[in-house]
């Protein structure tokens, strides 16, 4: 590339990644948020799920998604899954140096929820990956001085939602087994450390019968891209973008959830990068 094309323009789209269904919480509340903003969005089905794979294994995957994301012009690529943003943005922001701006999903909630008065003691749900690399804990305990902090990995959680499980009797009782643990009975706040969790978070409200203070990335990360965008004069303008749907491997649920949550016609699209 040349360093005309390394200019981060406004009229370029916002790249976003996940592993698999979850990235697209993030890029619904983006799109509301900013309906000007073209998206560019790669699901690496894949290798769905990114909770237990390994840290290397992780770090492998975004870059080359990231460099997909750089392909396509991307002014800011936002690292929509919990685990990929625990052990690989620094290593994808190395990767893309000044080519775009790289946003993770765990600095806008850890800075929410530190400046939240309420939250003495609070509970984080996450992939295995994510609770192993304790980065909830030791971010929070540093923004927020006393904070109590107990982690708990729901494995099963992600697979259930990509499969379509939720809302019904089967995701009620996965989710009451989780949330029955001893760790999380004396929390007053619950981070939903996974993008696919907003999925199922009527539920957890229900469980908790909505007197738990639960925080969910997709609309405090929305948030964040819009400020990050208009502290770097990069809003674009463009009316009635038209998005960009990649997957690495097609899954009738994805293209489902697609539509669940972009309203019309939305083209899926393979891309094997891995070859």
């Amino acid at each position: 590339m040349s360093k005309e094309q390394h200019q981060l323009k406004a009229s370029n789209p916002i790249g976003i990644f996940d592993s698999g269904i979850g990235g697209l919480t993030v890029a619904s509340a983006i799109t509301k948020l900013l309906p000007n903003e073209k998206l560019v969005y790669f699901g690496d089905t894949a290798h769905l799920p990114y909770g237990d794979k390994s840290a290397d294994s992780i770090k492998y995957y975004g870059i080359r998604i990231s460099q997909f994301l750089l392909e396509h012009q991307c002014k800011l690529i936002v690292i929509a899954c919990n685990t990929a943003s625990a052990q690989a943005f620094e290593t994808i922001k190395d990767f893309v140096g000044n080519k775009a701006i790289v946003v993770n999903v765990i600095d806008p909630v850890v800075n929410e929820v530190a400046g939240m008065a309420s939250s003495k003691h609070v509970g984080v749900i996450a992939t295995k990956g994510t609770v192993k690399s304790d980065i909830y804990a030791k971010k929070l305990k540093t923004a927020k001085k006393g904070l109590e902090v107990s982690s708990l990995a729901t494995p099963l959680l992600v697979s259930m939602i990509e499969e379509g499980f939720f809302n019904n009797k089967i995701s009620r009782a996965v989710i009451h087994s989780y949330l029955d643990r001893p760790k999380l009975k004396k929390i007053d706040s619950l981070i939903l450390a996974c993008t696919h969790f907003p999925l199922i978070k009527p539920e957890i409200e229900e469980y908790y019968k909505h007197k738990m203070n639960i925080v969910d990335s997709a609309g405090v990360v929305a948030q964040e891209v819009a400020q990050v965008l208009k502290t770097n004069k990069l809003q674009n303008k463009l009316k009635n973008p038209r998005h960009q749907f990649f997957v690495s491997d097609y899954t009738d649920s994805f293209e489902k959830s697609t539509h669940y949550f972009f309203k019309g016609k939305i083209k899926l699209e393979k891309a094997d990068i891995w070859k």
